[in-house]
């Protein structure tokens, strides 16, 4: 882990939890780095910036994975910018709540793939269910818990550190 602050990097576009975002990292004092390809509304708060990408295919996603780093947090739906940032060790949730982690990355990504091949193939798949409130609160949960571990670990670390440099 770094010694820069946690920061939380928002793929923000079509993120429909903005405002708990900002409620957590306001909280725990952690600033928060709003990404869109454009412009995009954010509260007026020296933690908060909004960082208009650019209006390339990828431009949001690459500004944050180039950014990306442990202790850091992503919060995005788009699984190919998750995988970037769980490679990159950043901690990734999902807008329901869903951690990204190495060990589900993989999959989650196969999954994604298959997926597109059979819609561009003229499948029906259907799409994502809805965003529901239990979705909400899940991602309230597990942003705040994420927020958390890595505090302790950065203490951790700090304690290890301390401990080495006297014996």
């Amino acid at each position: 882990m770094t010694d820069t602050p946690t920061r939380i990097y928002v793929d923000a576009d079509a993120c429909p939890v903005k405002d708990e975002i900002y409620r957590v990292a306001l909280r725990h004092g952690v600033p928060v780095s709003v990404v869109a390809g454009n412009f995009i509304r954010v509260p007026h708060d020296p933690l908060i910036e909004r960082i208009a990408a650019g209006a390339g295919m990828d431009a949001a996603d690459d500004w944050i994975a180039e950014r990306a780093r442990p202790g850091d947090v992503v919060v995005t739906s788009d699984i190919p910018l998750a995988s970037r940032c769980v490679k990159a060790g950043a901690d990734v949730i999902a807008p329901n709540g869903k951690p990204f982690t190495e060990e589900s990355i993989g999959m989650t990504l196969a999954v994604r793939n298959l997926m597109t091949d059979l819609r561009s193939a003229g499948e029906v798949t259907g799409g994502p269910r809805s965003f529901a409130p239990r979705d909400r609160s899940a991602f309230l949960s597990a942003l705040d818990q994420t927020l958390r571990r890595i505090q302790r670990r950065r203490a951790d670390q700090a304690a290890t550190s301390q401990n080495l440099s006297q014996g």
